[in-house]
């Protein structure tokens, strides 16, 4: 299993990937906001782990394993801010918020957030009745 770190690296390389096609220790570097260093050493960690295979200078490419890990990662960090907003977090704090508690869930927590968030989108009478309640207990 990843470490919440190499969880972080699986999941931008996979959304590199999807968006771009590629991804380059560079690229990686600027969107998570660490040195080119510290990505090598990690891309040769994932490779040495078998989530990419990588050649240096000349790129990385998600394993099967590292594509069906980073697809859980990537939808993970999307119930997550579907969820905080779905429950009325102020927009500006959904992002960090789900990035100091993804790492902290266990797949089953997040399979029930799953399950509550479809059912507040088949049931938007709740989310209209969790507004209200908000609303009520701001004002108290």
């Amino acid at each position: 299993m990843p470490t919440p770190s190499m969880e972080d690296y699986i999941e931008q390389i996979y959304m590199l990937i999807d968006s771009k096609g590629y991804a380059r220790v560079s690229d990686i570097a600027e969107a998570l906001q660490v040195h080119p260093s510290s990505v090598t050493k990690m891309v040769q960690k994932l490779d040495k782990d078998e989530y990419l295979n990588y050649e240096k200078y000349r790129g990385l490419i998600l394993t099967s394993k590292g594509t069906k890990i980073g697809k859980r990662l990537v939808y993970r960090h999307e119930l997550l801010e579907q969820f905080l907003e779905l429950i009325g977090v102020d927009k500006e704090n959904i992002y960090e918020d789900v990035e100091g508690i993804e790492h902290h869930l266990s797949w089953n927590s997040i399979d029930r957030i799953g399950d509550l968030v479809q059912y507040l989108e088949e049931n938007p009478e709740r989310v209209k009745e969790l507004e209200i309640y908000h609303r009520n207990s701001e004002n108290k």
